[in-house]
């Protein structure tokens, strides 16, 4: 394995992105050695929390850039009120410090004029400098809202029995028979229909259909989990057994559903074997028995060394591998459970005097260090936890084994990094500063909202979205408690309005 630094291609290719990000400072100066600007997706998502552009993904250099250095007509304007008469160019902290005041300057402002401010494009997501790119104009007028046709959907609102068809294809699997089809109707009053709707929710979340092997959470975990057959142990192995992932998405089912907190998907110190599948049981292994399992299955990571599924043995074994500084490792991390993707810069919160190179892989080098000063102290605390050939365990002086490969100075990585511009003392400090923060809330209710209503969260579900993501940190409304959450996401007019 290599470090995200060594393929020097991919590298230059990021290289010139974050230059074209630089450019956001007025007056750089563009020359070979100008300065990049990899903070800027991140100060600008910090001044836009809810902007399409930061929920849905992450800011771009075309926010401001047609290409490097040309500025477009948004960034024209931002760079005539970002710091003037400071000297060019401006260092990462004096950029940061102004983007803020600068962007409010200007979001009364049409970059091109199309109609829309900028602050409405900010908003929406759209393409600030094109005016063939603006915010979705609603079709039906205020007071159609409210309104439905005759046995016909409801499209310019919330229509209850659209809802009520829509949960049970999205959440059992099959639609609705007659019977409850016409039962529903005859339910007079909203309050009594979110009532039926909340039961006939809660009637579906512990279907197979929803919690099952290859059910509707069981796929939502795809994507971070990662499964290969080939390298599978446990149940049905591969041709090369190496760590059984059933225990990985066992603990996703079980922290997204039931009145827990999903929080623990990162947090866990234990972990959760399916005992049926239909009716879908589920419960958490003794401990003393996680220390009896055989070798194909054992999971020797010590329980207070633990963070969710970012220390089980299948997530080490298809991401640490042999590497000592594991960067794809933290990286997928990062992706999986913030949804940052640092291959597309995203997420890059650069501390300084990074990256270190402890394992000389030439991270140092311009065009790698825009992402390693991020990456990199991300990357420490998961380097004592073993890959393939380390018994997947906890080892303070792991990195002794790797001096003849990596050189003697990778034995001082330190296990201590940062996350979010948060100092973490080891990788459990990391999850729980993860766990806790806005990216990961967002994470989640982005997940389930693209499962369930289909599709990215829109302009116009701005609000609706901004409810749902930090209602799920609220202790007084949802808790951590994915249920909680589903409960309005169906009540939502992104989901019931056909």
């Amino acid at each position: 394995m290599t470090s995200l630094g060594g393929d020097r291609s991919i590298g230059r290719l990021l290289a010139s992105l974050a230059l074209a990000v630089g450019g956001m400072g007025a007056g750089a100066v563009w020359a070979p050695s100008a300065s990049a600007k990899p903070p800027a997706p991140a100060a600008f998502c910090q001044t836009y929390p809810d902007s399409k552009s930061c929920t849905t993904g992450f800011a771009e250099c075309a926010t401001c850039h047609t290409t490097a250095p040309a500025r477009n007509a948004f960034g024209a304007q931002l760079s005539e009120r970002l710091a003037p008469g400071t000297p060019r160019p401006l260092s990462d902290q004096a950029f940061v410090s102004a983007l803020p005041s600068a962007l409010k300057m200007i979001e009364g402002l049409d970059a091109d004029e199309d109609g829309f401010s900028n602050l409405a494009e900010i908003r929406a997501g759209t393409r600030l400098a094109s005016a063939e790119s603006f915010p979705k104009v609603m079709a039906c007028a205020p007071d159609q809202a409210s309104k439905s046709g005759d046995g016909r959907w409801n499209v310019c609102g919330y229509d209850p029995n659209y809802a009520f068809r829509k949960i049970s294809l999205d959440f059992c699997g099959r639609s609705p028979n007659r019977a409850e089809a016409e039962a529903f109707r005859k339910i007079k009053g909203e309050a009594a229909q979110k009532a039926a709707l909340g039961e006939a929710l809660d009637r579906c979340l512990v279907s197979k259909y929803w919690l099952g092997s290859n059910g509707v959470v069981w796929n939502l975990a795809n994507a971070k989990i990662r499964p290969a057959f080939v390298i599978k142990s446990g149940a049905n192995p591969g041709p090369v057994p190496l760590g059984d992932y059933d225990d990985d998405y066992n603990l996703f089912t079980w922290a997204h559903s039931g009145d827990r907190d999903v929080r623990d998907v990162l947090k866990a110190q234990y972990f959760v074997r399916r005992v049926s599948d239909d009716p879908v049981k589920l419960e958490i292994i003794p401990e003393e028995e996680v220390k009896k399992r055989g070798r194909a299955t054992a999971q020797p990571v010590p329980a207070d060394k633990r963070a969710g599924l970012v220390t089980t043995r299948w997530f080490a074994a298809s991401n640490t591998m042999f590497t000592a500084i594991p960067r794809t490792t933290a990286a997928q991390a990062y992706r999986a459970y913030l949804g940052w993707d640092i291959a597309k810069m995203q997420g890059l919160l650069p501390v300084s005097d990074e990256p270190h190179d402890y394992d000389r892989k030439g991270v140092g080098a311009p065009e790698c260090a825009v992402c390693h000063t991020t990456l990199d102290p991300l990357t420490y605390p998961f380097t004592r936890y073993n890959g393939i050939g380390g018994g997947y365990t906890y080892d303070d002086d792991r990195l002794k084994a790797y001096i003849r490969g990596d050189g003697p100075n990778v034995v001082n990585a330190p296990k201590s990094g940062i996350i979010l511009g948060k100092p973490v003392k080891d990788l459990v400090e990391w999850a729980d500063v993860a766990a806790n923060s806005d990216p990961f809330a967002m994470n989640v209710v982005r997940d389930y909202w693209k499962v369930i209503v289909g599709r990215e969260p829109e302009v116009q579900d701005e609000e609706e979205f901004s409810r749902l993501w930090r209602g799920l940190k609220d202790p007084a409304r949802y808790n951590y408690r994915v249920e909680r959450m589903l409960h309005d996401l169906v009540l939502t007019t992104a989901y019931g309005r056909p």
